[in-house]
This record gives structure tokens, C-alpha cells and sequence, in this order.
């Protein structure tokens, strides 16, 4: 994959996804709206059978099926060159749930040439699909569940940069 020839910008979502569906935007050639039947039908199906904390229910077990964050996240082209380690180790991942609950991941978290985690966006849970109440994201190795966001309405994907340092530079 070639560099595109000036850096993607990060526009602002204004319009927000329709339900079931969420947003991937930020620094991307090709910003996207995805359903969960989209993840279901694009991508190869993960499954991860997963136990975590939960602060207000206690322990929760489930299954949970889906793709890859990291390959869907691939189909928006973020605004980085592949070949460069260093410079994907910048970029961040920023989840929004419908209940207004969000977390961030680092890319090197889930690029299989650093942490590899197996980060899933589900389409399914405990067998059931997920296309009316939206994808979850599921990060299996995390004891608690607080990083798991119900209802995904929008991704975000950009560098994280010191300040006064210009976009254009890393």
C-alpha cells in the first residue's frame, strides 16, 4: 500500500450513525458506516469465549462472535504508512457506545506486529446476533470489563502528537 499523498484529516461526525450502525472516522482515506450485518457478511468470524469483572454485575461469561478490530479498522486506511513500525505505534483508537460510554486503545495494542490482542467487534453474543442493538467490543485478555463498549456508535482513529508538532510530521 502506497502512502497517500497528503495526510487524511480528521472530520468531524455530524450525523450520527443509524441504529445497529456505527461510524469509523478520524485520520482515514476512507471513513465508512458499517452495520453489523457489514462485519458479519466483509470479514472472517472470530470467536473468544471470555469471563470479566463487571463493577455493577459482577463476574459475566460469555461468547462473543466477530471480526477483528484491526481488519475492519484497515478498510477506512488510516492515515499511516504501513511499512513504518514507529509510526503506527502513535496512533490511537477511540470507541463510543450509545450509552455515552467510550474507552481508547493503542493501534501497537492490536497490530499483530506488537500486542496481536485479539480485539473483536461482535456481531454475535451468547449465540444471538447483535444487528438491532449494535456491535460490542470485546477485548478478551482484559480481566475487567470496563474497556467493553455496548452499542458502538462510532470508532475513531488518529496520532496521538506532542504539542506544537504539525500533523504532517512524526
Amino acid at each position: 500500500m502506497s502512502r497517500p499523498s497528503a495526510a487524511p484529516h480528521a472530520t468531524p461526525v455530524t450525523t450520527p450513525a443509524p441504529p445497529g450502525s456505527f461510524v469509523l472516522w478520524g485520520e482515514v482515506a476512507g471513513p465508512a458506516t458499517l452495520a453489523v450485518a457489514d462485519l458479519r457478511e466483509g470479514w472472517a468470524q472470530h470467536r473468544a469465549e471470555v469471563v470479566f469483572d463487571c463493577a455493577t454485575a459482577g463476574p459475566q461469561h460469555h461468547t462473543f462472535t466477530g471480526p477483528l478490530l484491526r481488519e475492519v479498522m484497515a478498510v477506512a486506511r488510516p492515515g499511516f504508512d504501513p511499512a513504518r513500525r514507529k509510526e503506527r505505534s502513535r496512533f490511537l483508537v477511540s470507541v463510543s457506545g450509545g450509552d455515552g460510554h467510550h474507552t481508547v486503545l493503542s493501534w501497537a495494542e492490536i497490530d499483530a506486529d506488537f500486542g496481536n490482542a485479539p480485539v473483536l467487534l461482535a456481531t454475535r453474543m451468547d449465540d444471538e446476533d447483535l444487528d438491532t442493538v449494535g456491535t460490542q467490543l470485546v477485548v478478551p485478555s482484559d480481566r475487567c470489563g470496563a474497556r467493553y463498549v455496548s452499542a458502538v456508535t462510532g470508532i475513531w482513529i488518529g496520532a496521538h502528537r506532542l504539542p506544537g508538532t504539525p500533523s504532517s510530521e512524526g
